[in-house]
């Protein structure tokens, strides 16, 4: 009986090692980046980091805001999780475009964009960088589908 007990102890971790040591460690470096213009221009820009936005399953996208260029009033299908990796990013909630009712996130700071929220964000005098994480399939609904999704503030 502990022979059996014992055999199947190590079966079960080795199995546990397999699973472990089949799955490679991800390591992506700030100048594999591809990043790919908005087409809206503005100077928007994305760069996948993992997954993919437009597939079912976890996505890491990070997107990149020129100086003084915010995004109109818009939501997503999705809750998605956002830190700040450079910069100060300008959040805001509701349909109403308000740059100046929006609050500043440093370099470190956490938001989460509940799924459905409208909201708009962006820079001001510095590019930002932001690391957005959800589950795919992404999609991006403008409030107002008779303006672009970008807006220069100056």
């Amino acid at each position: 009986m502990k022979a059996t007990v014992l055999s199947l102890l190590c079966l079960a971790v080795a199995s546990v090692s397999l699973v472990f040591a089949q799955a490679p460690v991800v390591r992506v470096m700030p100048e594999q980046l591809k990043w790919v213009p908005d087409p809206e221009g503005f100077g928007f820009s994305q760069a996948i980091v993992e997954g993919d936005p437009s597939k079912p399953g976890i996505y890491v996208v990070h997107v990149k805001f020129p100086p003084n260029v915010m995004s109109r009033p818009h939501f997503h299908d999705e809750t998605r999780y956002g830190t700040v990796i450079k910069g100060t990013w300008y959040t805001g909630e509701g349909t109403t475009f308000a740059p100046d009712k929006t609050t500043a996130l440093k370099a470190g700071s956490f938001m989460k964009h509940p799924a459905k929220t409208p909201h708009f964000d962006g820079a001001k005098g510095e590019e930002v960088i932001i690391q957005l994480v959800g589950m795919g399939p992404s999609k991006t609904t403008k409030v107002d589908s008779t303006k672009g999704l970008f807006a220069p503030l100056k």
